[in-house]
Order: structure tokens, then sequence, then C-alpha cells
């Protein structure tokens, strides 16, 4: 108990700890989109960042050197799925892996792509370790409307393990409300492997008729990166993934 409590109140310190001088230059060349969040997002974001990066430990593969530029980027991106909710930071999650580029997978317990080796861009794994190209990841913060980001995809990933399970449906507040989830999600979920197997596009990424846990990470990055292009198509998804991340992105894109 005396060791929770401890925990509790060094986070407490952290998130009212004002950031690094050095973070908001880089995130303004990384993560351009940082200049269209209000002063209040940005305290919120610093704050979790701060707990993020002192709790998690962040190692470089294939010869990448990590880097402040590394840790704010991926930090910044990750913890803006936590905006606006009172959450833990990413309870499971212990380590980031960062290669230079693509690298060759094959860890079980995994999502980010096939189950065999394969060229991959990120992954998230069970044992509370995500994995990200370096290279992936900075092309996905600075294009901030395509839809595609490895940083959100991976940590939705993570978000959805946290009950032990990826399935697509992770912890939600109140018990009533799975219910109207799984029904919104399956629908949703349905519709676009229909459209996928028919070869039509639609505004969420192909990629997201896999399974139901990559129909969540891609519904999510699509929720932040195209948020009025989702909620004009699929209102029903806006709503649940708005009452999930308590967050509205329509109102940063426009600003």
């Amino acid at each position: 108990m005396a060791r929770f409590q401890l925990r509790r109140l060094r986070r407490r310190k952290l998130l009212a700890t004002p950031p690094p001088s050095t973070w908001l230059p880089i995130l303004e060349t990384t993560l351009p989109m940082i200049g269209e969040m209000s002063g209040e997002h940005k305290r919120q974001l610093f704050g979790k960042m701060q707990v993020f990066l002192s709790e998690k430990n962040f190692e470089g593969c294939g010869g990448q050197e990590i880097t402040e530029e590394i840790k704010v980027t991926i930090a910044a991106q990750a913890c803006m799925l936590l905006l606006g909710r009172e959450t833990s930071i990413y309870p499971k999650l212990k380590t980031i892996l960062v290669y230079p580029h693509t690298y060759q997978g094959g860890q079980k317990g995994m999502f980010g792509g096939d189950n065999g080796e394969s060229a991959r861009l990120g992954e998230s794994w069970e044992c509370g370790v995500v994995v990200l190209s370096w290279n992936s990841v900075k092309g996905g913060a600075r294009n901030f409307e395509d839809g595609h980001n490895v940083t959100f995809h991976e940590f939705a990933h993570q978000l959805d393990q946290e009950d032990g399970a990826a399935d697509g449906a992770p912890i939600l507040e109140e018990r009533s409300a799975y219910a109207t989830w799984a029904h919104v999600f399956n629908h949703e979920y349905k519709a676009l492997v229909k459209l996928t197997r028919r070869g039509k596009k639609d505004t969420m990424d192909r990629y997201g008729a896999t399974n139901p846990a990559e129909f969540f990470a891609v519904a999510t990055e699509t929720f932040f990166e195209k948020p009025r292009q989702l909620k004009s198509k699929h209102p029903e998804l806006y709503e649940e993934l708005q009452y999930y991340y308590k967050i509205d992105p329509v109102d940063w894109a426009e600003q």
C-alpha cells in the first residue's frame, strides 16, 4: 500500500512538472500538429509525457541510437491517446524498442503484422513491449492527415491489451457501455470486411479488416488523423471512439 501511495504521489508531481525547454522545439519539428492544440491540451500532454518517460524504457535496435528527439516524439503521440482520460499511463508497457527502418518480425503474442517473419513498421507485444520503426514514426507524425500513424496504431493495441485480450474492446468506464460498443464495432468491422473483399476503399485503411483488434487500431488512427471524414462517414463509430478517448479531434482540425 505504501509503495502504491508513493508511486501515486510521484506521478502527481510529474503531471504538474513543467516540460523541459527542449520539448516544444522538438515537437514543432517532428509533430507539427502540436501547434493546433490548445494550451490546456498541451499542458495535459506534457504532464502525461513526464510520467511516460520516467517509467518506460527505450532501447535502440539495429544500430539505432536513442535520442531525446526519439523519446519525446514517441511519447507525445502515445500520450495523445490518453488526453482527457483519467487513466494509468500504459500500466502493462515496460519497453519501447526502436529500429531505424523496417525490420524483420516474428514475435508471438504481438499485433502489427503477420505472425510469420516479414518486414514490419511496428508491433505491440502482450508482454509489455512496443516495437517501432523510427523512420515510420517520423513519417506518421509529420503527415497528420493521411490516416496512417504507426505510433497511434501500436499504442492503441496496448490499450486494447490492458484487459489481457486483444479483441478490439478496450476497458470501458461503465459495464453498460460494452453492449453498444460491441454492436457498433461489430457492424462497422463487418462492413469494412465486405468493402475490402469487393476491392472498394473506405475512410479507414483496409488493414482494419484483418481482425477486430486491427480494426480498433486502424479506427484509432483515422479518428485522430481524419476526424471529419470519419465523423461524416461513420458517425456511430466516431461517437464510440469519442466516448472512449474523451476528446474530439475535430476541434483540432477546425482550428
